[in-house]
């Protein structure tokens, strides 16, 4: 027999070994905490900057160069690299962008889930809608002056 054929024959010796995850990836592989690439808005969004951003900087490239009348292989070569550093440029905004919205999305949940019900609440009792100066001066034992 092969050595090929030994490793794979033995049973169990490949089941036992754990793979390692990345970085924040709990056991079953899934990342921990809010993510824009699992956003479903978001993932679609940054995917569509880029490719506006990466069309952009190639037509901007290539139309600037045209016009100050650079030869066409290196029209090519600067409008390819211009349409890269957009891609780029575009996916980093949109990622930084889209962070910052997820955190507020998450934020705004929390708020809504923690808010208390207006319909819950006690109606105010008059001492509630006393002055403020007045109930301090009267909680500590003197007399409101007018």
């Amino acid at each position: 027999m092969s050595k090929k054929a030994d490793k794979t024959s033995e049973p169990g010796k490949n089941e036992d070994k754990k793979k390692k995850g990345k970085k924040g990836e709990s056991e079953e592989g899934v990342l921990a905490g809010p993510s824009v690439a699992r956003h479903p808005r978001a993932s679609y969004q940054v995917r569509r900057a880029k490719g506006w951003g990466g069309l952009v900087g190639f037509g901007l490239a290539a139309y600037l160069s045209h016009k100050a009348g650079v030869p066409t292989v290196q029209l090519g070569v600067r409008a390819v690299l211009a349409g890269l550093a957009g891609y780029m440029l575009a996916w980093a905004c949109a990622v930084t962008v889209w962070r910052h919205l997820v955190l507020a999305e998450l934020r705004a949940v929390v708020e809504r889930a923690n808010a208390s019900d207006p319909d819950d609440t006690a109606a105010p009792t008059p001492a509630d809608k006393a002055p403020a100066g007045n109930a301090a001066v009267a909680a500590a034992g003197a007399t409101p002056v007018s």
